[in-house]
């Protein structure tokens, strides 16, 4: 059911030169309409948002009744469980030569709105959120610093996809402000832990992806089929509290210092659209069990960058640069791992990697490390600030692009502006 448009291909649409969102790429959002103040669903390309709305009324998408379909996953499941037969009937509207849609220039004006300055909301009612821990970098750092005299990966990490269910009802779209979180912390030269805003706030880089197709209670999903339940990838900042983590966690793992707030990009970005950027990834060693084992290429090279600016910056700086090549495990393999057990996934889904760290301390993926526990401070270089961990009035944007020969895929941004916490 594949759906990947040629490099050559172009539209009648105007994409300035360099765009990430040309025709090959056309992800799906939710918009709020300026003129009715209601949500829609609509396409990227270029500097536009095509509204499905008015191509459905107009019969140009047929049996496609958009009152029943909320969201982007709603969307897949009302085509079948996939978003490719609708990007397959969007670029036939939008390539060049067609003129269903070019030539009819009062249906033109309804469909396109400029993408600047449109209100994103969340493309789809996220119904459970897992959080993984792929990023083998960050693993092992992390093991460093608090397991310093042990080896920095647990036995387990090599073997399957560590994870644990984190809090859909917080995940939010990019923009949303993040209010400093309270919580319990415990200093080593304490008896006892007091409750305040955390003073160790962090954010986490992160690709997520959104299930397309659920499977049915007690029925595994095979490896080979895994990425057919895949609706698409958003960029994902897992903003994390450290302090109130590092007390909490044990015996159980992660809690209140995760769930406050998961801010996700706006645009739902195809498997298909990333097929041409398919890498092999890393050597797994040892060889993993048969129900993990995946033939062909599974990972995907993209390109990821995050930036931090202060109140007092007048432009955001570069605190890292990193590539989904740093995952171990697949999305294919995440997504076996999850139902091995016979669990249901369900449309809407959010499954995020981990935080995607790289082997040079440039491209560490949050604050933990690229403060190293909090024992090197980083400079923002404009102002000579030093940051530890994210302060009141920090904004946190992060990017990714895929790219090759002259060919370029954006997921644009996930930012998030760091507030006072709520008194109690």
């Amino acid at each position: 059911m594949k759906f990947v448009i040629p490099e050559d291909k172009k539209s009648w649409v105007p994409v300035p030169e360099g765009s990430g969102f040309p025709i090959q790429n056309l992800p799906f959002g939710k918009f709020i309409d300026p003129a009715t103040g209601l949500d829609e669903l609509g396409v990227r390309i270029g500097d536009l948002v095509l509204s499905l709305r008015p191509l459905a009324e107009a019969g140009l998408i047929e049996d496609l009744d958009l009152d029943m379909v909320f969201d982007v996953a709603g969307l897949a499941e009302a085509v079948g469980g996939s978003l490719a037969p609708i990007r397959r009937r969007v670029y036939e509207l939008l390539e060049e030569g067609s003129a269903e849609l070019q030539g009819n220039a009062g249906l033109r004006r309804a469909c396109f709105l400029p993408a600047d300055g449109l209100e994103m909301v969340l493309p789809t009612f996220v119904r459970g959120f897992v959080d993984f821990y792929s990023g083998i970098h960050h693993a092992s750092n992390v093991g460093r610093m608090f397991r310093p005299d042990q080896p920095p990966l647990l036995p387990n990490y090599r073997h399957l996809p560590v994870a644990y269910n984190g809090r859909a009802s917080s995940v939010i779209v990019s923009g949303e402000p993040i209010l400093r979180p309270n919580g319990q912390t415990k200093d080593a030269s304490s008896e006892s832990p007091t409750f305040g805003p955390t003073k160790e706030l962090d954010f986490e880089l992160e690709m997520g992806f959104l299930v397309g197709k659920g499977n049915d209670l007690g029925s595994p999903i095979p490896i080979e089929h895994a990425e057919d339940h895949v609706l698409g990838l958003v960029l994902v900042n897992d903003w994390s509290a450290r302090d109130v983590q590092r007390w909490e966690y044990q015996p159980l793992g992660p809690f209140l210092a995760k769930s406050f707030a998961t801010s996700i990009s706006p645009w739902v970005v195809t498997l298909d659209a990333l097929e041409p950027f398919r890498i092999a990834g890393m050597p797994q060693n040892p060889e993993v069990l048969p129900h993990l084992r995946q033939s062909g290429s599974g990972h995907f090279d993209i390109q990821l960058e995050v930036t931090l600016q202060s109140k007092k910056m007048a432009q955001p700086q570069v605190i890292c640069r990193s590539n989904t090549s740093n995952l171990y495990w697949t999305i294919a393999q995440q997504i076996a791992h999850m139902a091995s057990n016979g669990a249901n996934l369900e449309p809407g889904d959010l499954c995020a990697s981990g935080t995607i760290s790289g082997p040079g301390e440039d491209s560490y993926g949050s604050m933990l490390e690229l403060s190293w526990r909090g024992q090197r401070p980083i400079q923002l270089s404009e102002t000579g600030e030093t940051r530890t961990f994210l302060e009141d009035g920090d904004t946190v944007a992060m990017t990714a692009f895929a790219r090759k020969g002259g060919l370029r895929i954006e997921f644009g941004e996930v930012r998030g502006t760091v507030g006072p916490a709520a008194k109690h």
